[in-house]
């Protein structure tokens, strides 16, 4: 993923985390309810970014992880 989607799944989670802060502080019911709703609409789109994003990587399955190869779980 590209820094767009990445931006996104970052902005939509501290939104969705600031909706479960509100909904603790007891903050009046409206301004709970709109932040949950752009927080619904962000993860539309994201989910959106995220699929369309045209990401290319050269690794295949036989690559493994990045941080554990493949050749030290043979050894």
């Amino acid at each position: 993923m590209k820094n767009t989607a990445m931006f996104w799944v970052m902005a939509t989670t501290l939104v969705l985390v600031t909706v479960t802060i509100m909904a603790l502080m007891n903050l009046p019911f409206n301004w709970v309810f709109y932040v949950t709703i752009l927080g619904q609409l962000m993860i539309v789109y994201m989910v959106y970014k995220v699929l369309t994003d045209n990401y290319k990587t050269s690794k295949t399955f036989e690559h493994f992880y990045n941080d554990y190869p493949i050749q030290s779980r043979i050894n």
